[in-house]
């Protein structure tokens, strides 16, 4: 594991050990009411992380921020902490990470109390067992202290671990659950009101819709997840007709990723652009593309024209989908040059969707990087050569600019040296903007 990810975990839990250390000093007395609140809403949070979800490829989730909030705001002691402590450890002992992944799990739970903790009683929070009013600035401050600590502790080590930019990540995964959790804050209010009211039988009561919550969050992440998945099989099925290209489209929409953050984009429209360009060459699945793609040689120039209409079969067949019409101009027009020589329509400058000028130059790198038999893979060197060779011609002379100048640029060839085309005909114009 990478040593970095180690110290991140150490400073977590040391941060963790010293807000706990910092609100013992401030509540020491054991009050029995705290210490009942802490068992009921302690053991409502254990039994929400045993049912917890998945977001994206590396971040699970649960609801169980919604009884640790309202245990917060019921208790809000060292105790508090205590609980967290004991049922996010109870979850771990049962869970296949590693140690250095259970330790941070546990680690930025019971920082994120317990600096929550701390700002609400700063902002003047007290137990609601003791007020009846609701001091809704403290509990609004209690929120978004533990939102912003938990999800900044669970961004930076994902972030370390993919070696990703901090932002990124914080856009692709937390970004997208925040309605959820908008929706999730008067939950997290009436939870710990029915139990100051109720006690133990109404929590548990409310516990029911909490697990409906719960099940709310994961039907998401669940839909997102199987729509991803279904487009990458229909991806992979069609590159299965020509195995020179296998992994092009999911290269591309990678590197597409990173060219439209660098571009800066804001995260649903990098995410877009991303899909376009895994569907970008989807057309190809079309029965007539099926000979000239296997055929070893150059292709004719009547052969040549056909697969130049690749862009619109794939217009064709995503349009057929609904979620997926804002992305057709992008599919459409990914090989439109900038100065108005590429196809199916001639476009030119700014008439060229932004995402399928961004989509063009991840179409371009990923051919420049493959190996042919006319010529090796280019380096990242020659890359750059080509590109600035045919910036204002072929690209976009804006984003050529900011790519060239980015210190991402060298991340789009962490897949670089592949095999690809087998093919050696000549394309039209600018030979290294086409792929089959």
């Amino acid at each position: 594991m990478n040593s970095r990810i180690r110290v991140y975990v150490l400073a977590t839990a040391a941060a963790a050990l010293a807000a706990s250390i910092v609100l013992f000093t401030q509540t020491r007395d054991l009050d029995v009411r705290f210490a009942q609140a802490v068992l009921c809403l302690g053991g409502v949070a254990l039994l929400a992380q045993l049912f917890g979800y998945t977001i994206g490829r590396t971040i699970g989730g649960s609801v169980s921020f919604v009884p640790l909030l309202a245990m917060a705001a019921v208790a809000p002691s060292w105790m508090s902490v205590a609980a967290t402590l004991a049922a996010t450890g109870i979850v771990q002992i049962f869970r296949s990470h590693g140690k250095i992944k259970k330790v941070f799990n546990v680690a930025q739970q019971c920082l994120a109390v317990a600096v929550s903790v701390l700002v609400y009683r700063a902002a003047g929070g007290q137990s609601m067992l003791i007020t009846d009013r609701v001091a809704y600035l403290p509990l609004v401050a209690l929120f978004l202290t533990f939102a912003l600590v938990n999800v900044s502790g669970v961004t930076g080590v994902v972030a370390l671990s993919e070696h990703r930019k901090f932002g990124d990540v914080w856009s692709a995964n937390a970004l997208q659950t925040l309605p959820y959790d908008l929706l999730s804050w008067p939950v997290i209010i009436g939870l710990a009101l029915v139990y100051t009211r109720y006690g133990t039988a109404g929590a548990l009561w409310l516990a029911v819709p909490l697990l409906g919550l719960r099940q709310l969050y994961k039907v998401n992440s669940d839909l997102e997840k199987a729509n991803q998945e279904l487009l990458e099989l229909m991806v992979a099925a069609i590159e299965a007709r020509d195995p020179y290209t296998s992994g092009h489209s999911r290269r591309v929409s990678e590197n597409a990723r990173i060219i439209a953050q660098i571009a800066g984009l804001r995260a649903s429209v990098v995410k877009r652009i991303e899909i376009a360009a895994l569907l970008h060459d989807v057309g190809k699945i079309h029965e007539v593309f099926a000979p000239i793609l296997q055929k070893p040689g150059r292709l004719t120039e009547e052969e040549n024209a056909v697969m130049q209409t690749h862009p619109i079969k794939s217009e064709e067949l995503v349009v057929r989908v609904s979620q997926l019409r804002d992305i057709v101009p992008p599919v459409r027009h990914h090989h439109e040059n900038w100065d108005g020589t590429g196809y199916p329509d001639g476009l030119a400058g700014e008439r060229i969707p932004l995402a399928s000028r961004i989509i063009m130059f991840a179409d371009t790198i990923d051919a420049m990087t493959s190996d042919r038999p006319y010529r090796k893979a280019l380096d990242a060197d020659a890359v750059r050569a080509e590109l600035t060779k045919h910036r204002g011609r072929q690209f976009d002379p804006t984003i050529c600019d900011a790519l060239l100048s980015s210190p991402r640029y060298k991340e789009l060839f962490k897949n670089a040296g592949h095999t690809s085309l087998p093919h050696t005909q000549e394309v039209p114009k600018l030979r290294l903007s086409l792929t089959r």
